[in-house]
């Protein structure tokens, strides 16, 4: 599984302040996010929870750099990206934030491998070293044997095991996850669970799920319970 290597990236900071998002206007407008402060510490899992509607997606959208608040503060690597253009943002997420969402989000006419190396080619990299780390990692995933698979080849928790390690192949310092295990078995889930904790205390990455999945409980750090809107339980950062 996953070699014992340290990340690479230094400025390791996600925190929000006083961040609020409505959708709509007027009688029409929905309340996501009411003054959410929360910081996030590398070599920690943070788990979102809460009932539908509660916030968790949009705070995860505006920690990745998705979604501007309307009110607030969002600090990734020390810099307020609510003062970034559109373009800053995205190289934000580029150099800083892996995603692992719940339907993997492969595309299904590239193998494993490709589906790895696309993120590189994506963040504007072209250099001829990155094959072997888009290699790398998934060999560290267990999948050095399906490198050559299409998706529809793999199981659901192979499937997981790419993405991320796609998510992985910038080597950002922050992970974010969208009900990683929502669609995987009990063994794929705990195995999925196990890695994003490796990734958080053997990679010293910062690494923030949100979810509905009880079986991840047992892996996070802290657990961030959320309402309306609010954060009603907020244990401290470790």
């Amino acid at each position: 599984m996953l070699t014992r290597r340290k990340c690479s990236v230094h400025s390791r900071e996600l925190a929000v302040n006083e961040v609020s998002v409505t959708y709509g206007a007027g009688s029409a407008a929905v309340r996501a996010l009411a003054n959410v402060t929360l910081s996030f510490s590398p070599g920690s899992i943070t788990l979102i929870a809460g009932p539908s509607g509660s916030g968790k997606t949009s705070l995860l959208s505006v920690l990745g750099c998705l979604l501007t608040p309307q009110r607030g503060q969002v600090f990734v690597a020390g810099q307020d990206v609510c003062t970034l253009s559109d373009q800053g943002k995205t190289a934000m997420r580029q150099r800083h934030i892996g995603f692992v969402f719940q339907a993997f989000r492969l595309f299904k006419s590239l193998s494993a491998f490709e589906n790895v190396l696309i993120a590189r080619e994506i963040a504007g990299s072209s250099e001829e070293g990155d094959k072997v780390v888009a290699r790398q990692r998934l060999y560290d995933l267990g999948l050095g044997s399906k490198l050559s698979l299409k998706p529809s080849a793999l199981s659901g928790g192979e499937k997981q095991r790419v993405a991320i390690a796609r998510a992985l192949v910038n080597s950002p310092a922050i992970i974010l996850a969208d009900e990683p295990t929502a669609s995987l078995d009990s063994a794929a889930g705990q195995n999925v669970g196990e890695i994003l904790r490796t990734l958080a205390e053997v990679e010293n990455r910062v690494v923030v799920i949100v979810s509905h999945d009880p079986r991840l409980r047992k892996f996070a750090h802290r657990i961030v319970e959320m309402s309306d809107g609010e954060v009603i339980v907020s244990p401290p950062s470790s």
